[in-house]
């Protein structure tokens, strides 16, 4: 079984990308803006901090399997699931794919978007099969 880590490919560039570009930004404005006071520049620079720290949120956005299970990190949570509790993967018309859990709740995975088109959908294939393979029993019930 392929145990390839799922990451987003459109949402990681754009985000690194503009994480580069807000780093630059907030860099030139500090820089560049005359009659600053400190507290002005400090406060450019913790809000351009605080929008990479999101950006690089949203790039690290994955789902890693391994034998036991699966482990989600989304934005902001990361959760932990035995193959056990994966009920079944689903895409439909959402963002992202989601995962229905064996306690009924509902997991969004947003290491597989949609906005990544074909490859997203082999993605999310990936995932299903991986669901079904791992949480097989003998009797397969």
């Amino acid at each position: 079984m392929d145990m390839t880590p799922f990451r987003p490919r459109l949402a990681r560039n754009v985000a690194l990308g503009l994480a580069a570009v807000v780093l630059v930004a907030a860099g030139a404005l500090v820089v560049l803006m005359g009659g600053l006071t400190g507290f002005d520049r400090a406060s450019f620079v913790v809000f351009g901090l605080l929008i990479v720290w999101f950006c690089w949120r949203q790039a690290s956005v994955r789902a890693v399997p391994d034998e036991d299970g699966l482990t989600v990190r989304n934005l902001v949570v990361t959760t932990r699931l035995t193959w056990a509790q994966v009920v079944a993967v689903s895409f439909g018309d959402r963002p992202w794919v989601q995962l229905d859990l064996a306690n009924g709740d509902t997991l969004a995975v947003m290491g597989i978007q949609r906005a990544d088109g074909e490859y997203a959908q082999g993605e999310a294939r990936r995932l299903a099969t991986l669901v079904a393979a791992m949480s097989s029993t003998e009797r397969d019930d």
